[in-house]
Formats: C-alpha cells, sequence, structure tokens
C-alpha cells in the first residue's frame, strides 16, 4: 500500500507542477496566441486544480489573476461549446435535396477542389457555362494553386497573411463546400489552429433580417447562442474569422460610400451598416474575412476591401473521376459513367461543376443499373430531361408509393416551379422567399418537400428567428425550368410566356417564340438566358419530347425548326461581337445543324483560311470552332488564319484566351496595334508572351502598343 501512495504522490505532485506551469502561461501579459486545450480524461482534475489555484489567489488578495483565470476558462468553454456545434453542422452533407437526399460524412465524399490564387474584380458579362468552358482550355501549370486550409496563412512571395479574402466561382463549383470543410477541419482542430472563433454568417440567411436592427454583438448572440457569456468587451486579442457565403444572393444594399461609420460591437444598426464597417476594417479591424460570390457580382466589393481573391476551379480530370470513384460503389458502374462523360465534351466540361456530377451520377446510375435498354445522354439538354424524370420518379416511389417505370407527372408543380424559376431568372436571383412562392401560386410544403427538384434551408432559432429559403439544386436546374415552363404553356394553352409583338402572318407560334427567345437572349449582356435559350430549343427535338411523354400532349405536331436555325443564322451574321453570338452556335448544335462550323472546318483541313474571303457567320464559326476544339489555346499562330486587321479584330475573343501570342512576319496596321493594345489591357486576357518579331510597325502603332504595356492591368510577362 505504501508504495501505490507514493507513486500516487509523485503523480500528483507532476500533475499539480504541470497544471501551475500551464497556469503561469495564462498568466503571463504576452500570453494571447491560443487557448490551452482540455483533455477530456483529465478535465475534472483540471477543474480541481484551477479551483485551487483560484481559492489560495482569493487568499493572497490577488483577484486581478483570479479574473484572469475564469476569463480564460470562459474561453476555452465558449470555443469548446461553438467547435462542438459547428462539428454537428459541418460533418454531415446532404446530396441535392436536404431530409430527401442522401446525407453522406463530408469526410467519406469529399473531393479536393482546384482553386487558384489571384484573380480580379472585374464583372464577367459571360454566362458560367461558357465560363467553364473557357477555364477548360487553360494549360495546366499556368496559375498558382493553393489549398482551401491554406488562405489565410503566409503565402510564397508574402511578407504576411491576407487579412480579407474574396473566392469566387461559377454556381454549383464548391464554395458552401469548401467553407464547410474548413470549418469541419477546424472544428476538429486539423488545421487553422491560431483561429480562436470561426463566425459563418450566409447571406441568404441575413437576407431575412435585413429590415431589423443589431449590434454586432447581438447578431452573433442570435445566430450563436452559445457565445452569450464571451467577453466580446476583449475581443481584440482573439483572432476571429468571419464567413460571409454568397455575395451574389445579399439583397442588402452594402452601400460603402454613404453608410456611415461604426466602430463599437455593442452599437445599434442596420446590417448593412453592420457588414459594410465589419468589410471595411472599422469594426473588428484585426478580424479576418472570408467571402464567397459568382463571378457576376464581386464588384459589389470594392477592391480596396479585398486584399487576396481566389477562384475556385471546381474539379480538374483527376478530380472527376476521383469524385465518381467514391460515388458509386459498383466499380464496373463507374467505369462506363466515367467513360461516357468522356466521349461528350459538353457533360465532361460540365463536370468541372461538382453539382452537374451529382446531377449526372445520378441520372447515368438510374439508365445503367435499369434492365430497359436507353439510349444514354449527350447533350445538356437531355440530361437536365432525364433529371427530371429521375426526381420524379424518387418523389413518385417516397411519397405515393408509386413504381410505375413510367413517371407520373403532376404538371400543376411543374408549371408553377417553372413561373417561379423563368421569374426569377428575370430578376436575377437564385434563392426566394415565402413570398416570391406565393406569387406564383405555389404551395411551399408541396413544392419544396414533394417536387424534388427544389432544395430548402430552414432554421429556427428558440421561435424567434423562423423562416425559409428556396433555391433550385443548380442555377442550371433553373435555367431548365424556366425553358420548359416556357415550352409547355405555349404547347398547352397557346399562350406566348415572352410576351412577343404581334407576330408576322402564316408563321407558327412555336417559331415565332424560338426568334423572341434568341432576341432575349442577346439582349441580356450577362448571358443570363443564353443556357435557358439552348434548354427551350434542345426541348423542341422530337427525341426530347418523346422523354417527356405525357407531360406534353400526345401526339402533338411537331414544328420544323427549318426557320428557326435560318433565324439564329441571320442573328449570327448581324452581331457585332464574336464572342456574343458563340451560344447561338450551341444552339445550332442543339438543333442538330452544324453547316456552318462544317464550312470552316473544310477551310481549316484545306490550309485555305487566310486566304479565304470570310462572311460576318463565318468569322463567328471559326471563334467558335477555335474556342471549343479540345485544343488547348497554348501557342495562337495569327498568320495561320488571317493577316489582315479585320482578322485580328475578329479574332479577338480568341486572342485573350490564348497564353502565347504569334503575331511575326504579319503586317500590324495602326488599327491592329489599337486592338492588340486593348487585348493585353484586358483584365480578362490571359496573354502571357507576345512574339513581334518581323513585323513592320509605325510611329503611332508602337505609340499604341506601349500604352498597352504601360496598363497596370497589362499581364504580359514576355515581349520579342
Amino acid at each position: 500500500m505504501c508504495l501505490v501512495l507514493q507513486v500516487l504522490e509523485k503523480k500528483i505532485i507532476t500533475f499539480v507542477k504541470n497544471e501551475l506551469q500551464r497556469l503561469r502561461r495564462i498568466l503571463n501579459p504576452d500570453y494571447q496566441e491560443s487557448f490551452e486545450r482540455r483533455e477530456e480524461d483529465e478535465s475534472d482534475a483540471r477543474e480541481g486544480a484551477l479551483k485551487m489555484a483560484l481559492h489560495f489567489l482569493w487568499k493572497m488578495d490577488r483577484g486581478d489573476l483570479s479574473d484572469k483565470l475564469r476569463e480564460n476558462k470562459l474561453d476555452v468553454h465558449c470555443q469548446a461549446e461553438l467547435k462542438q456545434n459547428l462539428k454537428i453542422k459541418c460533418q454531415s452533407v446532404f446530396e441535392g435535396i436536404p431530409k430527401q437526399g442522401r446525407s453522406a460524412l463530408l469526410e467519406k465524399i469529399y473531393t479536393e477542389i482546384y482553386i487558384t490564387e489571384g484573380g480580379s474584380g472585374k464583372v464577367n458579362e459571360e454566362h458560367e457555362v461558357r465560363q467553364i468552358e473557357s477555364r477548360s482550355k487553360t494549360p495546366t501549370g499556368q496559375e498558382k494553386p493553393i489549398k482551401c486550409s491554406d488562405i489565410f496563412k503566409t503565402l510564397p512571395g508574402q511578407d504576411k497573411p491576407n487579412r480579407r479574402v474574396m473566392t469566387k466561382g461559377v454556381a454549383g463549383i464548391g464554395k458552401t463546400v469548401s467553407i464547410q470543410k474548413f470549418i469541419l477541419d477546424w472544428a476538429e482542430e486539423k488545421d487553422n489552429k491560431e483561429i480562436h472563433f470561426i463566425f459563418p454568417l450566409p447571406l441568404r440567411e441575413l437576407n431575412l433580417m435585413r429590415d431589423q436592427q443589431y449590434s454586432l454583438m447581438d447578431l452573433l448572440h442570435h445566430f450563436f447562442p452559445e457565445l452569450k457569456q464571451f467577453p466580446f468587451g476583449s475581443q481584440e486579442k482573439y483572432k476571429l474569422l468571419f464567413i460571409f457565403d454568397g455575395l451574389d444572393e445579399c439583397r442588402l444594399k452594402l452601400n460603402f460610400q454613404k453608410n456611415e461609420s461604426s466602430s463599437d460591437v455593442a452599437a445599434v444598426t442596420s446590417l448593412d451598416v453592420l457588414l459594410t464597417n465589419l468589410i471595411k476594417g472599422n469594426l473588428l479591424s484585426s478580424a479576418l474575412l472570408w467571402i464567397t460570390s459568382r463571378p457576376a457580382a464581386v464588384s459589389q466589393i470594392p477592391p480596396q476591401c479585398i486584399d487576396l481573391v481566389t477562384e475556385i476551379q471546381g474539379f480538374n480530370d483527376t478530380q472527376k473521376k476521383e469524385y465518381f470513384w467514391k460515388r458509386i460503389s459498383d466499380v464496373s458502374l463507374a467505369s462506363r459513367i466515367i467513360s461516357h462523360i468522356a466521349s461528350s465534351r459538353s457533360l465532361h466540361i460540365m463536370c468541372h461543376i461538382p453539382v452537374f456530377c451529382w446531377i449526372t451520377a445520378c441520372v447515368l446510375e438510374m439508365i445503367l443499373s435499369s434492365s430497359e435498354s436507353k439510349q444514354l445522354p449527350k447533350t445538356l439538354t437531355e440530361m437536365y430531361t432525364f433529371f427530371l424524370i429521375f426526381q420524379t420518379k424518387q418523389k413518385s416511389q417516397k411519397y405515393e408509393d408509386v413504381h410505375d417505370p413510367e413517371p407520373q407527372w403532376n404538371q400543376d408543380i411543374i408549371l408553377d416551379l417553372g413561373k417561379l424559376a423563368y421569374n426569377q431568372l428575370e430578376k436575377g436571383n437564385l434563392i426566394f422567399y415565402q413570398e416570391d412562392m406565393r406569387e406564383c401560386g405555389i404551395d411551399v410544403r408541396e413544392a419544396a418537400v414533394r417536387s424534388g427538384v427544389c432544395t430548402q434551408i430552414f432554421r429556427e432559432e428558440s421561435g424567434i428567428f423562423q423562416a425559409k429559403v428556396f433555391c433550385f439544386v443548380h442555377l442550371s436546374i433553373q435555367e431548365y425550368l424556366a425553358a420548359l415552363y416556357v415550352l409547355l404553356m405555349m404547347a398547352t394553352e397557346k399562350k406566348d410566356v415572352l410576351s412577343i409583338p404581334q407576330s408576322p402572318p402564316g408563321e407558327e407560334s412555336m417559331t415565332i417564340l424560338h426568334k423572341s427567345a434568341v432576341d432575349k437572349a442577346l439582349e441580356y449582356k450577362d448571358g443570363r438566358f443564353d443556357l435557358f435559350l439552348r434548354f427551350l430549343l434542345g426541348l423542341s427535338l422530337e427525341s426530347n419530347q418523346t422523354l417527356l411523354c405525357g407531360l406534353l400532349q400526345r401526339g402533338q405536331k411537331q414544328t420544323s425548326n427549318d426557320k428557326t436555325i435560318s433565324y439564329i443564322k441571320e442573328r449570327i451574321r448581324e452581331a457585332p461581337s464574336s464572342e456574343r453570338v458563340i451560344n447561338l452556335f450551341h444552339c445550332l448544335n442543339e438543333l442538330n445543324d452544324h453547316s456552318l462550323v462544317e464550312e470552316i472546318q473544310s477551310f481549316l483541313s484545306a490550309g485555305k483560311l487566310a486566304e479565304a474571303q470570310l462572311s460576318p457567320g463565318q468569322w463567328s464559326a471559326l471563334v467558335f470552332v477555335l474556342l471549343t476544339s479540345d485544343q488547348k489555346l497554348d501557342v495562337f499562330d495569327l498568320k495561320k488564319y488571317v493577316r489582315s486587321d479585320e482578322g485580328l479584330l475578329r479574332l479577338k475573343p480568341v486572342v485573350e484566351e490564348s497564353q502565347t501570342l504569334l503575331l511575326d512576319s504579319c503586317s500590324l496596321s495602326e488599327t491592329s496595334c489599337t486592338t492588340l493594345a486593348s487585348v493585353l489591357c484586358n483584365a480578362s486576357s490571359k496573354v502571357k508572351k507576345l512574339d513581334l518579331s518581323g513585323n513592320r510597325i509605325g510611329d503611332v502603332g508602337v505609340t499604341e502598343l506601349c500604352s498597352g504595356l504601360k496598363n497596370p492591368k497589362c499581364g504580359l510577362e514576355t515581349l520579342r
């Protein structure tokens, strides 16, 4: 027994000494780097040691030190509770529909997403699918990759870490999941341990509170009630991270110029004022900020308020395969799906987007697992039509116990959701609220819970904050349903939703609808209706209408698309910008017309393009061929294509996508030099190397080029 007591005495003395060392570090004036981690199996013993220390400090009349130890205890408790709550929220991910889709541990299915450092706040006016297509042609190694976990660390070439980071990426590319993984790793103490507290504040949820007033302290208590005991009065000694996910969904004004200045965390004001002052650094000047956005909305934040821009590129080719291997347990089935995606350029490109990978997996797994022999979808319209069928069957099986191989369509629900999709697409909204739903006559529970194509985020806190936010699984789903709605209204109710003027005599209503949709797509410079148009035209094909049999009227008369094709070609010839009409060529593909492209390809194969006198339509076709071919635009030799001012001007979209531009032995006029200078000054230009050897350039041309080279937006690294 004496030996046991001796060992016990030694262990107690060692433990108490270690605890005193720990308490000494806490009481050190310089101690503010991190909280001491509390081991679960020693928590009671540590609590006892702390109580003894507090007792004797009080006896020694050192209340100041006693208060500091109590504060540290509270810090540790608040942080531990926040980490636990965030871990619970972030450790699982639903694919598709919350509470309906398959829940899985994030750690098991998470596939690393390709993120690059750098970029600008320039508004990209291309449709997001076009941006993905453009990214797919960027040669590997031309950008600086960065791990999501490292964005608040000191990067190579930097003297200090970044405080305010903007991460941009198209819809569904993985912004929110990346944030979820970052928070989970922090909560599990795997990374970024130097951060004391993380406060994720989704902007889609802040929208619901935009008419109310809060102090920053009250706002955090509202979202994180576990922090009500946290001493916000001394927050400057902590490293805090605020995450604002979804700037593109924000319905606050964010008036950085006119909003009053505020630096008091306890001052009550509007959410708009709170956010702008937090981003500008007036509130909590040392706090870290992470903002995510779709590219079209990044300019809402002044450039001087952002220290680093990163861009999520989605899955590269290796990561696409990794996703399907993880997502589909049947190895043979996964291999067949990967092979099919590789055979279709449009599907392969769209699979850069993780959400589209999920849609593709749902559809192809359904088709390939079926005993019925079906043609696999190769176009986007076919893929989304099958996806709608898949979701409709899932709904019938789950809620109505119907296992019919044919989908049981509910036309009323699809029309209501389509109307919502179309109306919100016109407004540029990806999220909407109950009042938006009611405007379209939608029963919230029926549409959101049972339709299978609408997702719902529901948050409830102690009866104070209870509201619903809605969005479609992905922007492309919204665009597809909007197109289907417009088609159904014309096909079943003879109603033209696009409200076009009086139609020419004798022209069929569907042809008029197509022409109006083409005009509408060209009208919006942000490409908002580009994919909508592709879907609308694709749905006019008999093959897709056969898939929708039962939703569309049986035996419906098929309209010839010849007039639509002629009209699209006419608009291609008229369009002043080659880049703007790229989508029209995709539309011709949807209608199975490849004539313009085949003309250009014949010129290319014969090597006679440089001498050919191309029409405006053929110039546009050449741009389309060069921008959508499988070949990456690394080195672009202009003389292989044309040797004129018009050629350089017409091929400007291709030139901007090239890494190295060869213009040797071309005669550059003043006009060409002006065009080239504008390319170099364009923030989105990828030109890094320019070879002008053998060119004769006049004085005016030299002046124009020099102005481009001196522009701070010019990214040129080598000039020859």
